[in-house]
């Protein structure tokens, strides 16, 4: 297998949202085809219409695109030969490779109702033994006309080993196997029975998916050896787990829609540097790394076989850290979009303040919903004693040194933070920094927490800084 051009797959049934467990399965797939200079594929797998949701596959695509996960074939990309990427449109397919078993002698249509096979469990339960439909296999078959269920016949019982990449080699036993339904009566393939069908039409070498499938390899093997078909290498991912480490990731941790993420702030090269982490070493220190730099160091020897948790005080921390790698402009931009209802200019010069002290949009909105940045864009109002720098001091104390300030402020150039941090630095270092600090930004911001009095002079430029400090005197 290995000197096979590498093809990976995400396989994705429109069922739902694009969870996070999905995601990684995707990233993963994508990393090791792009790494080999492979194919990657997205595949829809729509055979289950009950379970489809109207805008699903729409919202996959949606959610790979913002995380820059491309694919060479996949429901808009038809393959030049084995065509659609779409499940539901190669129905004709499987029920080729269904008429192929058929001939053999290895699949037969189920002649028994609903409530027969019921009777069969309830029989199986009281004896405390599996419920085994081979068990009661006919011994002859009618010929299948498509309106009942279409089963496998399992070709060979007996107990399976295999090799897998991340777990070594495995093995189950002899109850693991079944004559699963391949097609069922509405025409439409089981995903047990397709997807082997897809993987090897479309040549995939690797199938990376999650490890609770471990426990149906033995029937997924008796479908490939019943069809004569290659095994590709299987590569079990560990599960996600939550914030504890003890149980999986579920909604009642917090796992949500992928895009819900892109909603809060989040970046698309946070979320594939966060996950990518998840059950994945790369045998380094770094943590911080982009899409490029992650297809070069991934390798599948790197995967763990134990689950990884979910943290999401790292998620934030390392959102932070993709923010402070993005180009200026894009760090402006980030803020202007999470408070498009502000001054634009003010907003482009606070925004580095602003960035200093959150890790997503999120927490701009809240922080602005709670008055954090209200002194940059309106007027302020403020109890004189919080002028002082220490509860005894009196006005006299403190009314000279914002009088200095202010002479200081009419002659500093107002270009840049560090230009008027520089007029006031030395007069702040014979004084006292807390001294003349202090009561200068709640002068300028009328907050006992805000940035420092350079950057609330600058924000607020000249006219503004000249006005408030005026009044601060004023005051006192």
């Amino acid at each position: 297998m290995d000197h096979k051009p590498v093809v990976t797959r995400f396989a994705v049934s429109p069922t739902g949202f694009m969870h996070i467990g999905g995601v990684r399965t995707a990233l993963f797939s994508y990393l090791w085809a792009r790494k080999n200079n492979g194919t990657f594929i997205l595949r829809i797998e729509d055979t289950d219409k009950k379970r489809e949701e109207e805008g699903a596959v729409q919202h996959i695509i949606d959610s790979l695109r913002w995380l820059g996960i491309e694919w060479d074939y996949g429901p808009d990309k038809p393959h030049p030969e084995w065509g659609s990427a779409i499940q539901s449109e190669r129905l004709d397919i499987y029920k080729e490779y269904a008429e192929r078993l058929i001939e053999k002698g290895l699949a037969y249509p189920d002649p028994y109702t609903a409530e027969e096979i019921q009777v069969f469990r309830e029989e199986a339960d009281a004896e405390k033994r599996p419920f085994l439909f081979r068990k009661h296999r006919p011994e002859t078959f009618e010929k299948w006309d498509g309106a009942k269920p279409l089963r496998l016949k399992v070709p060979e019982v007996k107990r399976y080993e295999w090799q897998d990449a991340v777990r070594g080699d495995l093995t189950a036993g002899e109850d693991m196997l079944d004559d699963i339904v391949i097609i069922k009566s509405d025409g439409y393939p089981t995903y047990n029975f397709c997807h082997i069908v897809d993987d090897n039409i479309m040549g995939v070498t690797h199938v990376m998916r999650s490890d609770e499938f471990i426990a149906s390899m033995p029937r997924f093997l008796s479908v490939h050896d019943a069809l004569e078909f290659e095994y590709p290498n299987f590569v079990s991912l560990p599960p996600i787990m939550g914030p504890t480490g003890k149980k999986k990731l579920s909604k009642r941790d917090g796992a949500k829609d992928v895009l819900g993420y892109k909603d809060d702030g989040y970046l698309p090269q946070t979320m594939i540097n966060f996950l990518s982490l998840i059950g994945w070493n790369p045998g380094t220190d770094q943590e911080v790394m982009d899409l490029d730099e992650l297809t070069k160091v991934f390798a599948i020897k790197g995967i763990q076989k134990s689950g990884g948790a979910f943290n999401e005080e790292k998620l934030q921390w390392m959102n932070k850290e993709h923010i402070a790698k993005l180009p200026e402009v894009d760090r402006v931009q980030y803020v202007l979009a999470a408070l498009p209802d502000l001054d634009a200019d003010i907003l482009t010069k606070l925004a580095p303040s602003i960035l200093e002290r959150v890790h997503t949009k999120t927490e701009i909105i809240q922080n602005a919903e709670a008055g954090e940045y209200s002194w940059a864009f309106s007027d302020i109002s403020y109890e004189t004693e919080i002028l002082k720098w220490k509860q005894d001091e009196t006005a006299s104390e403190s009314k000279p040194r914002l009088e200095r300030a202010l002479k200081i402020f009419q002659e500093a150039d107002f270009a840049t933070v560090e230009t008027i941090k520089s007029a006031l630095w030395e007069y702040a270092e014979e004084v006292g920094r807390g001294q003349v600090l202090w009561p200068l930004r709640v002068a300028l911001s009328g907050r006992e927490r805000s940035p420092d009095p350079f950057t609330c002079a600058y924000v607020l430029g000249r006219e503004t800084t000249l006005k408030r400090v005026e009044e601060a005197i004023d005051k006192l």
